[in-house]
């Protein structure tokens, strides 16, 4: 299963490239001097080589991609020999774009000495702007080597013999595993190595990075963690160890461990915890708009925010609302690898925002998806059904559907109120009129 992209497809609906065409074919071909990379032959080509490369990041849709592919090509035959070019479908290969925080299309990155610190280039998009940007590269590479600087560190390893570069890395023993990983409600990916093995060596300062950014990523939901097998043999029995390394995930909803059978690499064991942590996120919670505070942490924290407008509590009482709520949470769980943010409001509690989203005053239910960070939102535009919500996010995950800018680009003014208590509403009170003191002889019946 793949993880949760940081929005790929929703980067296509806000328009980075400014094209709303869908195409299924690749911008490059085996007769082409680019490399084709995958998920599955990245590592092997990019990160493990000692030649620089320039990789691009695409989607097949992207205007400027498509733009951008006769001039890649006229510099991938100009470099050939010399400097590696590569092309990634970061449509189809989402998880591969994520691990290197791909937010738009194109994006190229010169992957140089050190091949897990790729350097962006953002340059002229033509041959020669390109060209010189390697050749400029690759003279700094040599500068490096005749200088006395290793090149050995291409692939971002660190030596383990001091240990440095784990910091991110528990070390469990025989004691302190049971209190650390059993039962626990994050997710552990424990490595059982020996110190004298040569494939532990070299996973090591992988281990080490990957615990880092998955820390970072994951905000310490998912653990990496080590364990001396040669030094802790009670745990190395207790969970069958034969070779080293021998990865293996605990987590508390499993009957039981199981092996890690992925890649070796930094990129591989980062995109493995990422997929297992969507896996198991708890569904995100929807939030009612009450205060400014709320709209505005929901949607800057997450890529995509979901706002639905229900109709006042007079139109439906409780149990038409909860019906409604009961949509949106099935909706935010089945999307929930998504990481987006989910919101609710009355009509007409929040004007100001439902003018800014073209909602304005009819047709409730009414749904809109908003990018904070461009300003941009999409309207549901069929039924307000788990079906129809369905399609509509279904749409925009994939680049499809139209957008539109936020009125005044910015949130407006958010009102505060009450948040609902659950209750059926209730009609205003009316005055009472007092009508004993009133003369009714007084008055023509015609004008009674």
């Amino acid at each position: 299963m793949k993880p949760r992209s940081r929005e790929t497809g929703l980067l296509r609906v806000l328009g980075i490239c400014g094209s709303l065409l869908v195409t299924v074919s690749a911008l490059y071909s085996a007769s082409d001097d680019v490399v084709e990379l995958t998920q599955s032959n990245f590592n092997r080509e990019v990160i493990e080589s000692d030649e620089l490369w320039l990789v691009e990041f695409y989607a097949p849709w992207c205007g400027h991609c498509q733009n951008l592919a006769p001039e890649w090509k006229k510099a991938a035959s100009a470099l050939k020999g010399i400097v590696k070019v590569g092309a990634v479908d970061a449509d189809k290969h989402q998880s591969l774009g994520g691990q290197y925080g791909i937010q738009g299309f194109p994006t190229i990155k010169l992957f140089g000495v050190n091949k897990n610190k790729p350097d962006d280039y953002n340059g002229a998009r033509s041959a020669q702007g390109i060209t010189d940007a390697a050749i400029n590269s690759l003279r700094s590479i040599v500068r490096d080597r005749l200088g006395g600087k290793s090149s050995s560190s291409s692939s971002g390893r660190k030596s383990s013999g001091d240990g440095s570069g784990k910091k991110d890395v528990v070390e469990l023993t025989d004691d302190t595993f049971d209190k650390n990983v059993i039962g626990s409600s994050d997710i552990w990916m424990v490595e059982f190595y020996a110190p004298w093995c040569g494939h532990c060596k070299r996973l090591e300062p992988e281990w080490a990075e990957a615990a880092t950014e998955v820390k970072s990523q994951t905000g310490g939901k998912v653990k990496l963690a080590a364990v001396d097998a040669t030094a802790n043999q009670l745990l190395a029995s207790r969970y069958g160890i034969r070779g080293y390394p021998t990865i293996k995930v605990f987590h508390k909803d499993e009957d039981g461990p199981y092996d890690y059978d992925g890649g070796r690499s930094k990129s591989d064991i980062v995109t493995r915890a990422l997929e297992l942590f969507a896996e198991n996120a708890p569904a995100p919670e929807l939030h009612e708009i009450t205060n400014e505070e709320i709209l505005k942490k929901t949607c800057d924290d997450h890529q995509l925010c979901i706002v639905a407008v229900l109709p006042h509590i007079l139109d439906t009482g409780a149990s038409g609302r909860n019906e409604y709520l009961a949509v949106l949470k099935t909706m935010a769980n089945k999307y929930k690898k998504k990481f987006w943010g989910w919101l609710w409001t009355e009509a007409g509690a929040q004007v100001e925002l439902e003018d800014s989203l073209g909602i304005g005053g009819f047709g409730y239910p009414a749904m809109a998806t908003i990018n904070a960070r461009k300003m941009k939102y999409a309207l549901l535009k069929g039924s307000f059904s788990e079906q129809g919500i369905n399609e509509f996010l279904r749409e925009l995950s994939v680049g499809r559907g139209s957008t539109s800018p936020v009125k005044g680009a910015a949130f407006p003014k958010i009102n505060m109120v009450e948040p609902w208590d659950g209750k059926d509403g209730q009609m205003p009170a009316e005055d009472d009129i007092d009508l004993s003191d009133v003369d009714l002889e007084d008055y023509d019946k015609d004008e009674l």
